[in-house]
């Protein structure tokens, strides 16, 4: 499935330098391919607003070949911008007003950063609530990470998240518990996924609601579970979207804080990522950042391209396989006008025979 650089989103070079096929405009008008249009709504906040929307594209780009795939981002009221991602956002994302009158096959939700106790209170809950809405009415499905993932269990299924003791945080093995479903075909019966985040909502709610658990991890919970029906609305707990360094950098943040007298304590690493070399080097770190601190000295700088070859990706193929199954539900679904609501178009009872 390539990517089309529909628009000027500079993702989309970045992509292409990676070696990813992007197709021009005028070549994907030549080929005799169906289309999918994807809205991608990007609710991260500025700093991850470019990492998170490569990330996505990422995987989107790596699936199979058999329609081109147009990426819609856009954002919504309730996210605040400012710096160069609100010129980005103001540059390349796109009205939803004008995607709800154009159509969308599919849509992306990312998660976002939130400051309330109570997700309802968060100043995006009720734009947020009223895209979910027309995407439930409108589009074949809707994928939902983390955050959101939380926002539409209390939404649509009654099923509230809990706070964690302390952060979920690190790379998590994982097995798969409903091998028959199609999001899981042709994935390893156990692989590794990335988690982070603060709340939970653990297998036994979704199970109460009716949501179907797919993938789970002893250690990090559900990470990949479903609606009732199936595949209108999927659901990732975790991240199999993020990069190699994407924990570093959250790490990198947090000592961060940690300097700027943000949080008390000395932040903890990520579980599982580092290796015990990265492990001692960070160990060494800590005791130099430390002794700087008591000086009254500048800090030392942070290794972060000292450790980087040492740290592994063991998540993105199943990541790709996760989201390409996705589209693939996606597919055989879309075989329509996309500006006519969903249910006019098919039978939304069980048209994939998934039971």
């Amino acid at each position: 499935m390539p990517l089309v650089a529909h628009s000027a989103l500079p993702t989309f070079d970045r992509l292409r330098n990676e070696g990813q096929e992007i197709l021009a405009p005028e070549r994907a008008r030549r080929q005799d391919i169906r289309e999918l249009h994807i809205g991608f709504l990007n609710l991260m906040p500025d700093a991850a607003l470019a990492a998170t929307e490569r990330q996505f594209l990422r995987l989107i780009g790596a699936s199979n070949r058999i329609a081109q795939l147009f990426v819609h981002p856009f954002t919504m009221a309730g996210v605040e911008r400012g710096g160069a991602a609100r010129e980005r956002v103001e540059q390349f994302y796109e009205p939803f007003e004008r995607l709800q009158r154009e159509g969308l096959d599919a849509l992306i939700v990312t998660g976002a950063n939130v400051t309330e106790a109570d997700i309802t209170r968060e100043p995006f809950w009720e734009p947020l609530i009223e895209v979910l809405a027309w995407g439930r009415e409108n589009v074949a499905s809707m994928l939902c990470s983390c955050l959101t993932s939380h926002a539409v269990f209390q939404w649509l299924h009654g099923v509230r998240r809990t706070h964690l003791p302390a952060k979920r945080w690190g790379v998590y093995s994982h097995r798969v518990r409903d091998g028959a479903h199609p999001l899981v075909a042709g994935i390893n019966t156990r692989f590794e996924t990335p988690h982070s985040r603060f709340n939970d909502v653990a297998r036994e709610q979704m199970e109460a609601a009716g949501l179907r658990v797919l993938v789970e991890s002893d250690e990090g919970g559900v990470l990949v579970a479903t609606s009732p029906d199936g595949f209108r609305f999927v659901y990732f707990q975790g991240h199999p979207e993020y990069d190699r360094e994407s924990l570093l950098k959250e790490y990198k943040r947090e000592v961060g804080r940690y300097l700027r007298k943000e949080r008390e304590d000395y932040p903890p690493s990520p579980e599982n990522y580092f290796g015990p070399r990265v492990e001692r080097r960070f160990a060494a770190y800590r005791e130099e950042l430390e002794r700087a601190c008591e000086a009254g000295a500048p800090p030392p700088e942070f290794p972060e391209e000292e450790v980087l070859p040492e740290l592994d990706n063991t998540w993105t193929d199943t990541g790709k396989a996760l989201v390409n199954n996705w589209l693939g539900l996606v597919y055989q679904l879309t075989d329509y006008d996309r500006r006519r609501p969903f249910a006019a178009r098919v039978d939304p009872a069980d048209p994939l025979g998934l039971g």
